[in-house]
């Protein structure tokens, strides 16, 4: 028996059946690359599903961490750092100016949006069908795929979905009981499904006009990942709530909802909280990667993003959609999970968010010499499962 199967093996055991069997244990990673419990190497085009915006064990982050440890570990938030202060100053300032809560994931920074849409007093949410924002109560009530909601029926109420991207819509769905139109400027785990051409920008007038907010989802699509900052703000969109995560803390788990305006003011003592949100390591992971972001990066994720859209070609591909480093290859057949496995048997993680599209989201400090043998290999996988 391999180590890698005894270790797969003791995971069934000990573990709740959430995910199944993972298909490699990984044990090592730096830079790009990890490795996995039988001394296998991968090249990482998935980054822990867009999380580890640095790569594997950035020096920056794990000094950051480290020393951040050494000093000041866990206060709750009965105490406040300032690296905390630090990081929640410079979120605030990357939306024009607001207020943050911290918290440890995507699907808690949503579920502090949510709970700030519903101190509005108004009792509609207005959401996108195909999204997807979490998997908490109250994110899964926002979220539209049925498989992951109908479980855990009845959810939080007062929620609509409209077809994404659809702005009559939009405007007949409208009314002053809206609280919150949420959204994600790009449908991740709907395959990168961008924005159509003006619609967050028509979305942004729709809400202004009903006194409703607009509720930005960039847990994926922020930090980077895009080559922006926010992607929503370089588009000329300013929302009134933002939600951030992922690659905030470049592997290590923080979140923030960002708020503007008066939904900045909604969140009052004893309305919401949260022990580990905005610790001092967490937020030190978080000031290193806006440090690294902010010294040239982003344009480096913009111009390797591009350049990796035009250099992805088959006949079994219809197009490659997305920003920056947030990337679908879309294909004519249903066969991405046969191409991810294939493609890890080669030493390449990437994954398949819907049957006929590949996601790519590898670490933004990926290089175009990394990336050239994917492009190579990539047209080899998609021939061999039509063998």
């Amino acid at each position: 028996m391999s180590a890698q199967e005894d270790y797969q093996g003791r995971y069934a055991a000990a573990m709740m059946n959430a995910f199944g069997v993972p298909k490699r244990v990984l044990v090592r990673g730096e830079g790009v690359h990890v490795w996995d419990a039988d001394g296998n190497r991968y090249t990482d085009l998935l980054a822990g599903i867009a999380v580890n915006s640095l790569g594997h064990g950035h020096p920056a982050v794990v000094e950051a961490v480290t020393s951040q440890l050494d000093a000041l570990g866990h206060i709750s938030n009965l105490f406040a750092s300032p690296p905390q202060i630090r990081l929640a100053e410079r979120l605030a300032a990357a939306v024009g100016g607001g207020r943050v809560f911290f918290t440890n994931s995507g699907a808690e920074a949503n579920e502090t949006a949510f709970k700030i849409a519903r101190l509005t007093g108004r009792p509609r949410i207005l959401a996108m069908e195909n999204s997807f924002h979490g998997r908490t109560l109250g994110a899964l009530a926002i979220t539209h795929t049925a498989k992951y909601r109908e479980p855990f029926e009845p959810l939080p109420g007062g929620v609509e979905f409209l077809p994404y991207g659809d702005i009559a819509a939009l405007e007949r769905a409208i009314d002053d009981q809206v609280a919150a139109v949420v959204m994600e400027p790009i449908q991740g785990e709907s395959g990168v499904l961008p924005a159509p051409d003006g619609y967050l920008q028509a979305a942004r007038e729709i809400t202004s006009r009903a006194g409703a907010l607009l509720w930005l989802d960039e847990v994926q699509t922020g930090i980077g990942r895009c080559g922006e900052l926010l992607l929503g703000r370089s588009l000329g969109v300013d929302a009134d709530v933002v939600t951030v995560a992922k690659g905030l803390g470049g592997g290590f788990p923080v979140g923030a909802c960002i708020a503007t305006g008066t939904a900045a003011e909604l969140i009052t003592p004893g309305s919401h909280g949260t022990t580990f949100g905005g610790n001092p390591p967490a937020a030190a992971a978080g000031n290193a990667v806006l440090d690294l972001l902010e010294g040239g990066l982003l344009r480096h994720v913009r111009e390797t993003g591009a350049w990796l859209r035009s250099a992805i070609a088959h006949p079994d591909i219809v197009e490659v959609r997305g920003a920056g480093l947030l990337l679908g290859v879309c294909l004519t057949r249903d066969i991405a999970p046969q191409v991810v496995d294939l493609a890890m048997a080669d030493g390449w993680l990437l994954n398949a968010p819907r049957p006929d599209v590949l996601r790519l989201a590898p670490p933004l400090v990926i290089t175009r010499e990394d990336l050239a043998t994917f492009v190579e290999a990539l047209p080899t996988w998609l021939d061999r499962v039509g063998e």
